[in-house]
């Protein structure tokens, strides 16, 4: 039989199979790409983010990235169906002492990549979508998106994927509610911003634009400042008060240098930004 998680990572950005790369300036974007599937990750696409993640983390042409979906009706529906043991089609090792997860190969902090990312749901968002929904930095939404975890109306466990939005600070209540109800309902974009899942939503047509502008201002900024002001965030959502404080000096440190300040004081002294108001 062949499985249908096991595939080669690209030696190349151009031979990528489940997703698409484009950079524009200083941004990449990159969207899930298996729109038959509704972007339900396997192997290839497991392996193939986790490759691109890892690729772009030296590339210094690249400031901030995008992650989206082609088409609009879905961003991600989690792990392909053809993986999920069915009738006892696929081996399952259900091993209480390890566990190789496929979808820790999908988010960005998992591969160690801390510039900045915009996440642009542009559709239904389910399952193992929260794998990549928890890593990302500012997520906004279309306005018919979607968001709900069918796991245990399918006889799983919800588990790392409420796991990781709870660390992210989705409201524990919200949590409980979209996975206890499974696929009975759906949390919709404008519920979602309330919540504060979400940081904006708009209409479809206007999504790209949205986080083009979003990308594009972060990747403006000097890139070490961004990257240390990154890591400290992160870092201080696990640790205390006292102990993130402490840790904030080491990161301060790392992420100052002579050549970032002068170029922020060229931006100060080039006049006033038109900013918008959210």
């Amino acid at each position: 039989m062949t499985d249908p998680m096991s595939a080669a990572t690209p030696a190349a950005r151009s031979e990528l199979t489940t997703l698409t790369f484009e950079q524009r300036g200083s941004v990449a974007w990159i969207r899930l790409n298996r729109p038959d599937r509704y972007h339900a990750f396997n192997k290839v696409m497991c392996d193939e983010l986790s490759w691109l993640w890892r690729s772009l983390r030296t590339d210094d042409s690249v400031r901030a990235v995008v992650l989206s979906a082609t088409g609009d009706k879905a961003f991600c529906t989690g792990i392909d169906r053809d993986f999920v043991p069915a009738e006892g089609g696929v081996e399952y090792d259900f091993s209480p002492f390890h566990y190789d997860d496929p979808g820790q190969l999908l988010g960005p902090k998992s591969n160690d990549f801390w510039k900045p990312v915009v996440c642009a749901v542009n559709g239904m968002a389910c399952g193992g979508a929260f794998y990549l929904l928890g890593e990302v930095d500012i997520l906004i939404a279309a306005d018919h998106a979607t968001f709900f975890d069918p796991h245990v109306t399918y006889g799983m466990p919800a588990v790392y994927e409420p796991l990781l939005m709870l660390h992210r600070g989705m409201p524990f209540g919200e949590i409980l509610r979209m996975t206890l109800l499974g696929n009975h309902e759906r949390m919709s974009a404008a519920r979602a911003l309330e919540i504060g899942l979400v940081s904006e939503v708009c209409p479809s047509a206007e999504l790209e634009d949205r986080a083009t502008w979003l990308a594009e201002v972060i990747a403006s900024a000097p890139a070490r400042p961004m990257q240390a002001t990154l890591r400290t965030l992160w870092a201080g959502r696990e640790l205390s008060r006292r102990q993130a404080l402490d840790l904030g000096n080491t990161f301060l440190n790392l992420g100052m240098n002579e050549d970032d300040l002068a170029e922020g004081q060229k931006t100060f002294a080039s006049g006033r930004i038109e900013h918008r108001t959210r």
